[in-house]
C-alpha cells in the first residue's frame, strides 16, 4: 500500500485585512508499524476566531497528536483505543493550559478544533472534535462519502474545541478501509464542499483535487502538488467565497 499525499494552507483574506495571523495548523506523515503495515496520519486544527491565541493552540494540538501518533505506531501495529485517544488529546489540553499560564492566560485563548485522520490497509479512524471534516472516496464506486462530518454548536457559527470545560466533546469513528483516497479539512472550505442541505461531499470539488495525485509518480509527499494546493486555496476564486483561513489535506492509495 504505496501512498502519495499532498497538504496545503492559506490565510483568509479576513485575517490578512484585520492584520492577525493564520490561525490554521496541519501535520501529515507516514509510518511503518513494527510489522511493516502502513500508516497515513493527518491532523488537522483550527484556531477559534475569538481566541487571541488559537493559531498557537492550533499548533500545540497538531505537534501534540502528531507526536504522540508516530510514537504509538513505532511501536504497535494497531490502532489506538479510545482511552489511548482521550488521552493524547489530554495531553494537548495540558500543554496549552502549560502555555497559557506562562502567559497569565485561561486554556480558552489557545481554543481550537481537531481532526485527526490514522488510515492503515484494514482501518480508518478518526478523532475529532468541533468542525472540519473528513471525506473518504469508496473503491468500489469511487464516490465521496463525508466520513466524519462537522460539529457545531448550539447556535449558528459555533462549534466545540478541544480547550471545552470539563473536557472536549470528542467523536471517534472507525471503518473497514474500503476507500482509495482520504480529505481532512478545516471549516475555511466547509461550506464549499459539503452540501449544508443534503451532508453530502462535492465530487465536483474533490474529483479534480485527487485526479494530480492518482496521476503522480511520487510516493509520499508531493511536494509540487503541495505548492499548488497552497496557490488555489489562497486564489482570488476561493477568497471570494470564504474569507476564512483555510486547510486540505489530501492523500490517495497508488
Amino acid at each position: 500500500m504505496n501512498w502519495c499525499y499532498a497538504s496545503a494552507s492559506a490565510i483568509g483574506s479576513s485575517h490578512i485585512r484585520s492584520g492577525t495571523r493564520l490561525q490554521d495548523a496541519r501535520r501529515c506523515f507516514l509510518a511503518d508499524a513494527p510489522d511493516g503495515t502502513p500508516w497515513f496520519v493527518a491532523v488537522v486544527s483550527d484556531g477559534a476566531g475569538s481566541a487571541s491565541f488559537g493559531g498557537q493552540g492550533a499548533s500545540l494540538v497538531c505537534h501534540t497528536l502528531s507526536q504522540l501518533a508516530r510514537a504509538h505506531l513505532s511501536c504497535a501495529a494497531h490502532a489506538p483505543d479510545d482511552a489511548t485517544l482521550h488521552h493524547w488529546i489530554d495531553q494537548a489540553r495540558s500543554r496549552i493550559r502549560e502555555a497559557a499560564q506562562s502567559r497569565a492566560l485561561t486554556p480558552r485563548d489557545f481554543a481550537a478544533t481537531l481532526v485527526m485522520l490514522m488510515v492503515s490497509p484494514e482501518c480508518v479512524l478518526v478523532a475529532h472534535v468541533g468542525d472540519g471534516a473528513v471525506v473518504c472516496r469508496d473503491k468500489a464506486s469511487a464516490g465521496w462519502h463525508v466520513v466524519s462530518a462537522p460539529q457545531h454548536g448550539e447556535y449558528a457559527s459555533t462549534t466545540w474545541f478541544i480547550t471545552d470545560e470539563p473536557q472536549a466533546r470528542v467523536r471517534f469513528t472507525r471503518l473497514p478501509n474500503d476507500f482509495s483516497a482520504f480529505a481532512a479539512f478545516s471549516d475555511g472550505i466547509e461550506s464549499l464542499v459539503i452540501n449544508s442541505a443534503t451532508g453530502c461531499a462535492a465530487p465536483g470539488f474533490f474529483n479534480p483535487m485527487a485526479r494530480p495525485l492518482d496521476n503522480s509518480p511520487i510516493i509520499g509527499h508531493d511536494a509540487a502538488l503541495s505548492r499548488s494546493l497552497t496557490q488555489f486555496l489562497a486564489s482570488p476564486r476561493l477568497n471570494e467565497r470564504t474569507d476564512d483561513d483555510k486547510t486540505l489535506v489530501l492523500a490517495v492509495v497508488k
